[in-house]
């Protein structure tokens, strides 16, 4: 089939700028960034030209636990289903992407050795938190349901309003699969994602400068969003929530993303799973609110 995905440029000049997604809004009225205009291109996942630039956003959606994965055979994978899925670039259709958004059918391949240990991992996380038990039964069931693993992730600075495309295409493309028969007909759909959570930061306590005004955390760390869709995914969700890194980072990795702040930043792993029936209405919800403005 020929290339389907003709999309570009998100009205105008978008916002590049190179900050953490934890930065204080305090002051921003008062810093001049650096606007460019950038022209997005939606393109189908391409095997000759794609492999490292998938493995490297996988690399970084699974932060501290990508060695736990062979990321190689996930891209492969990714890759061998071109029809289905979604990357964004910037330099045309040979260049890196900088975003991608693909769904893997956990049943179908669920012997293969690499998703396996995506099953098995995502398994444990689940039944270590109580808000996701409704997953932790699916996961454990023999065989396993035919749950739609979303797998998506950008580069820290793209701008949301490339994601409302890449769900309606997955939408799209996955109706086409159905009616030829391909195994795509779905219970449930689990997001991969990352939150965070603001820690006071190591480096000031060592410091102990009593002149510096600290930010005072409450007893419960507020929950902040690397992909500001997944707030509203959520709102549709079976069930949602975070769980602990397997591989923790070290105490000076939160200081390594302070920029601009006094507190720094611990990620944490999510997972979003979203009943099939109400998948639709989750995405035009997305779109709504990623609306690129007028």
């Amino acid at each position: 089939m020929a290339k389907r995905k003709q999309l570009k440029d998100l009205d105008g000049d978008v916002g590049m700028e190179d900050k953490s997604p934890a930065q204080d809004n305090e002051d921003e009225s008062d810093e001049d960034f650096d606007m460019i205009n950038v022209d997005f291109e939606w393109f189908d996942p391409q095997p000759a030209v794609d492999f490292h630039g998938i493995k490297n956003l996988l690399r970084q959606l699974f932060d501290s636990d990508a060695q736990i994965f062979d990321l190689s055979a996930l891209s492969d994978l990714i890759l061998s289903q071109p029809l289905l899925g979604s990357t964004v670039k910037v330099d045309g259709n040979e260049s890196d992407p900088y975003a991608f958004l693909s769904v893997l059918n956990l049943q179908e391949h669920k012997d293969k050795p690499f998703i396996k240990d995506v099953i098995t991992y995502l398994q444990r996380k689940a039944s270590s938190s109580p808000s996701l038990s409704p997953l932790a039964g699916l996961l454990a069931q023999d065989p396993i349901p035919p749950i739609g693993l979303i797998l998506t992730e950008r580069l820290i600075n793209m701008p949301s309003e490339v994601v409302p495309p890449m769900y309606t295409m997955l939408l799209e493309e996955i109706a086409w699969a159905i009616e030829e028969k391909e195994p795509y007909t779905f219970t449930h759909y689990l997001i991969i994602s990352k939150t965070y959570e603001e820690v006071e930061s190591k480096l000031d306590m060592e410091e102990s400068r009593p002149q510096k005004k600290k930010k005072k955390a409450g007893n419960k760390a507020e929950q902040f969003y690397f992909h500001p869709e997944d707030e509203v995914l959520q709102r549709h969700a079976l069930c949602h929530g975070s769980f602990e890194y397997t591989h923790q980072h070290d105490e000076g990795h939160s200081d390594s993303k302070r920029t601009f702040q006094e507190l720094g930043i611990r990620t944490k792993p999510s997972m979003i799973l979203i009943e099939a029936p109400k998948f639709e209405t989750a995405v035009k919800a997305v779109s709504d609110y990623l609306k690129p403005p007028v």
